[in-house]
């Protein structure tokens, strides 16, 4: 993890915006010149306003939010949503600092939208993490425009490991990205959500069935990272021949699994193209 990072503005913190900023300041890297973040509402400011290194401005008091907050920041992050990114990039586009790195966090929004706005010569990256990077446990996969440097990327890649893993690809491997890593979280609260339904349909409570299937799934998760096995290696221990996991397993594998993801992975990757073209 680095020593410090750049000045950084987080325009529109919301959800995306707001997990990255969270988590960068529970990490405890120091941010030299700072942190500002902006959002239209003075309710929605005032959720960040209480963090320590944080400037929250409201946009309905401060118009001029947006600009104040770009020109003094090396690392800008665009995460209002995608049908708002073209405009805010004119409005800010006059006021960045020469060695501003512009960084989207908007789903679907290309680099060529970046280069439009701002400029072929603006250093610009797309991100795409997902909402762990709160308690930092984040997957973020990063591509750099045409005229980011090796440095730009360097530094960006520090700011998002601040709150958990960074993957470097190329543009066009961000949006199958986002079908993984960046709607993964959904898929294993949905798991867990069902998890939790069986076990209240065998009896238990609310609140030991949410404890049950919750905890496997953390305790899972863990024993994963920290075994460094193959999770398919770690099913094989679990089940033991002509056992009740081993029936359990045969039912899953009925539902065929594999398609069941293969076809929502192909779903959401259907929409962020949608999302690109508008």
């Amino acid at each position: 993890m680095v020593d410090a990072l750049p000045s950084l503005a987080f325009l529109g913190a919301g959800s995306m915006g707001g997990a990255i900023l969270q988590g960068v300041v529970a990490s405890g890297v120091p941010v030299e010149g700072g942190i500002v973040a902006t959002n239209r509402s003075r309710a929605k400011a005032d959720a960040l306003a209480s963090l320590p290194g944080v400037t929250s401005i409201a946009l309905e008091e401060n118009p001029d939010g947006n600009t104040d907050a770009a020109s003094a920041a090396r690392i800008v992050l665009v995460g209002v949503k995608p049908a708002m990114v073209r405009d805010l990039l004119r409005e800010i586009a006059p006021s960045l600092r020469d060695d501003a790195i512009v960084v989207s966090l908007a789903a679907g929004v290309t680099l060529g939208t970046f280069a439009d706005a701002l400029g072929a010569g603006a250093h610009a990256v797309r991100s795409m993490p997902n909402t762990p990077a709160t308690v930092g446990r984040a997957v973020t996969g990063i591509a750099a425009g045409a005229s980011a440097t090796a440095e730009d990327m360097a530094l960006v890649r520090a700011l998002f490991e601040t709150v958990g893993a960074v993957i470097e690809v190329p543009e066009a491997q961000i949006d199958p990205l986002s079908t993984v890593s960046g709607s993964g979280p959904a898929y294993v609260y949905v798991l867990i959500e069902e998890l939790t339904k069986a076990a209240k349909g065998m009896g238990f409570s609310t609140a030991d069935a949410r404890l049950m299937a919750e905890q496997t799934f953390i305790g899972a998760a863990a024993l994963l990272q920290a075994s460094g096995d193959d999770p398919a290696e770690l099913r094989r221990r679990v089940t033991s021949p002509k056992g009740t996991t081993e029936r359990a397993v045969a039912v899953l594998q009925e539902a065929r699994l594999d398609d069941v993801f293969a076809r929502a992975t192909a779903a959401a990757l259907a929409r962020a193209k949608e999302l690109a073209a508008g």
